[in-house]
């Protein structure tokens, strides 16, 4: 039988989509755009192949900060049995600070942990949990940069102590240096006018001994916005980005596609990474979660996406 499927892979909204794999079930988690049930922030989703998504609805206890008004950009991490979500929260986009919730069960519901953590900073968001192959946590984020010839949101990392505290040094994993990395001209900002980059939705996954920091740059709503990669040796850096006139693995597709990034990576139950992300429609109606596979070549990472066609499923193959 000839299984496929055809682009977004679930019909509403649904941002920044990140998969956990847990045993073999996938869990999404992304940034909501209507109300949950009870409340609670993100939407959650279960599915056992990628492609057929249900809903079990929200995912995190809110807080009780009138500050915190928007939830963005949840990820999940596994860690001795238990489920820590790293997002952040906010007002538009103002004030978003990183925090940690914690659920015994991959569906939730998540309850904070009443850490932020990165205190120092006034605006972090897209926080990324990695784990080394010696057991060493990493978290990468985006945070704002002031100084330089770009001044914006750009990626930074810390390790991890446990599962709830940053320690040691942060260091920066990219700033913005490419024009199509533009946000908006002009933006107000600390009270100043910058022209103003953006960086953000970091995701690292080792492969053939290397380490590759999949981010999205550009204007969110915009045809610029679009998914790159860097590449190091070690997940502290430091990082290297291939040649490119654009984004690198996800473009918009003028009249098709506007806007793909924001993506995370997965292991297909065919023992292939994909790469999920979002994109808009052309009409602008929503975000929605799509799917493409990541062939790993010589060269680095590669996909055809975003596609729009049928594409062949990752179906589950003896072994796998």
């Amino acid at each position: 039988m000839n299984h496929t499927y055809t682009n977004p892979v679930y019909p509403d909204y649904f941002a920044d989509p990140f998969v956990l794999r847990v045993g073999d079930d996938y869990y999404a988690y992304g940034t909501s755009g209507r109300p949950q049930a009870e409340g609670r922030a993100f939407e959650v989703l279960h599915s056992t192949d990628l492609i057929t998504w249900r809903s079990l609805g929200g995912a995190l206890d809110p807080l009780d900060d009138p500050h915190a008004r928007d939830y963005w950009a949840p990820e999940v991490a596994e860690h001795g049995g238990r489920f820590y979500m790293y997002y952040s929260a906010g007002t538009g986009d103002k004030g978003h600070q990183l925090r940690v919730a914690v659920a015994d069960a991959p569906q939730g519901p998540f309850r904070d942990a009443r850490v932020i953590l990165t205190p120092d900073d006034p605006f972090t968001i897209d926080a990324s949990p990695f784990r080394d192959d010696d057991g060493q946590w990493y978290l990468y984020y985006a945070r704002d940069f002031l100084d330089g010839h770009r001044v914006g949101t750009a990626l930074a990392v810390s390790a991890l102590s446990d599962m709830t505290t940053l320690h040691g040094e942060r260091r920066t994993v990219l700033r913005a240096t490419a024009d199509w990395q533009i946000y908006r001209h002009n933006r107000e900002m600390y009270g100043q006018i910058y022209d103003w980059y953006t960086l953000e939705g970091p995701f690292v996954v080792k492969h053939g001994g290397k380490y590759y920091c999949f981010y999205s740059g550009g204007a969110w709503e915009e045809p610029n916005y679009g998914v790159s990669y860097a590449v190091a040796d070690h997940p502290m850096g430091p990082w290297t980005e291939p040649d490119s006139d654009g984004p690198t693995l996800l473009r918009s597709i003028p009249g098709q596609v506007v806007g793909p990034g924001h993506n995370s990576v997965v292991l297909g139950p065919d023992g292939h990474h994909y790469l999920v992300y979002h994109a808009w429609d052309p009409a602008k109606t929503a975000r929605r979660m799509c799917l493409d596979r990541i062939e790993w070549t010589p060269d680095g990472p590669r996909t055809n996406g975003p596609t729009l066609t049928p594409q062949p499923a990752p179906v589950r193959t003896d072994g796998v």
